[in-house]
């Protein structure tokens, strides 16, 4: 009988409260197509793991763990924000990957990350038809920022959404009750860099005109001082308090982001300082009002506890299509949602070929933000609303939410030669 071909998962880039739940479809997926694939290695610290060949065996953990990872947050393998260079700069990392793989007859590829990590993906299909290595690769579609091109939407983004519209909501009543004497204006910055999605869904807290949060501040909208101070203080005096959802990637009108500190991060964006803070100041000392604010932060993509059912859902389904994408014989592609209704909800699993997906960003659309640039529309509310549905709570014990961490055994290294990063 011929030896069955490996297979190679790994995790890229910032992780999701739900970016497991992918690694166990994967995972189960493989192992229910035990007839093909030999066994399942996953990459410690993403791609790291490929290029230093620091494998995990994932054959070494149970049916039962490897379920948890479904309602388990982060990544359990570790990820990493690493950039492949391109071919053309510099063919020596990809080769590096083609010789790890070669060493432990890896011929399955599955890459679960944002646009770059597709990119990387869509590069290593190019490179194993060059040296003539068949590896089959396949993108496992994951962002927070939901800035993924042609997926309706992206696992990650609607529990996300759900907790800062939730968040919000639970701050707006926190600062209403207090407003006479205390805090005036309240502040939250929520990821998004180049797309206010998660900004949007801060929006969906307000199902009533006039409820908070009364301003949202998107990086679609370069950001005009007068015009929001003004709102703010006509909210103040309306309301007795006004609440803002504002996006990190916050611009001023010459494009430059408010809370650029100077730094770049290891994919060569620029690295924000905290926006909130700039935005809570400039209300102080522009109109006198008493402020807070705060941070999202890791909060928001770690929040498993709150995560949306429907985001678990696909996850999971993103996993299980792509390795069966990859047994069909389909190489340089990537599984992606498609919404078939949206009241009621419906949706399926589609492709698209990589080429289509890596180093492209999604905005929001115009036609989701409101006229003065302050809101969303109902057009953005009806997309929203069905990515946050749903409870999916995981087990609790002792009061607190019962995670899985995983053995994460090494697979023995078969290279004499090591390779720094």
């Amino acid at each position: 009988m011929a030896k069955k071909p490996n297979a190679f998962y790994a995790q890229s880039g910032g992780v999701t409260a739900v970016i497991n739940a992918s690694a166990c479809g994967v995972i189960e997926a493989a192992r229910k197509h035990s007839d093909r694939i030999g066994k399942l290695y996953a990459g410690r610290n993403g791609i790291l793991g490929a290029l230093t060949e620091d494998l995990i065996d994932t054959s070494k953990e149970s049916d039962a763990a490897i379920r948890a990872l479904r309602h388990t947050p982060a990544g359990a393998f570790g990820s990493a924000r690493y950039k492949l260079k391109s071919l053309e700069q510099n063919r020596t990392e990809y080769e590096r990957l083609i010789e790890v793989f070669r060493a432990h007859d890896i011929r399955y590829f599955f890459y679960n990350g944002g646009g770059d990590s597709q990119d990387t993906a869509h590069k290593v299909s190019q490179i194993g038809e060059q040296l003539g290595y068949p590896i089959v690769c396949v993108g496992v579609p994951k962002t927070v920022d939901n800035d993924l091109p042609v997926t309706d939407c992206c696992p990650g983004f609607g529990s996300v959404a759900k907790y800062v519209a939730t968040s919000i909501r639970e701050a707006a009543f926190d600062v209403a009750s207090m407003a006479k004497t205390s805090t005036r204006v309240f502040v939250l910055e929520v990821m998004g860099r180049h797309a206010g999605w998660i900004t949007a869904a801060c929006g969906l807290a307000a199902e009533k005109p006039g409820q908070a949060p009364h301003v949202l501040l998107f990086p679609e909208i370069p950001f005009a001082q007068e015009k929001f101070l003004a709102r703010v203080d006509e909210t103040v005096k309306q309301k007795g308090y006004c609440v803002i959802g504002v996006s990190e990637g916050l611009r001023d009108p010459s494009g430059r982001f408010l809370s650029e500190s100077g730094l770049r991060d290891a994919f060569g964006h620029a690295q924000l300082g905290g926006v909130a803070p700039v935005i809570a100041n400039l209300v102080r000392e522009q109109l006198g009002h008493k402020y807070h604010w705060a941070v999202a932060d890791y909060l928001q993509r770690a929040a498993r506890h709150i995560a949306s059912k429907t985001d678990v859902a696909q996850a999971y389904a993103m996993g299980k299509a792509a390795v069966e994408f990859a047994l069909r014989g389909h190489n340089a592609v990537m599984p992606i949602i498609v919404r078939t209704s949206s009241r009621p909800y419906a949706w399926k699993v589609g492709m698209v070929p990589l080429a289509e997906v890596a180093n492209r960003e999604k905005m929001l659309p115009r036609d989701f933000i409101t006229p003065d640039g302050f809101g969303i529309t109902a057009k953005c509310r009806r997309y929203l609303e069905p990515l946050i549905a749903g409870e999916d709570f995981p087990p609790f014990k002792n009061g607190l939410p019962d995670y899985v961490t995983l053995r994460n055994i090494a697979v023995p290294k078969k290279l004499k030669t090591t390779f720094k990063v």
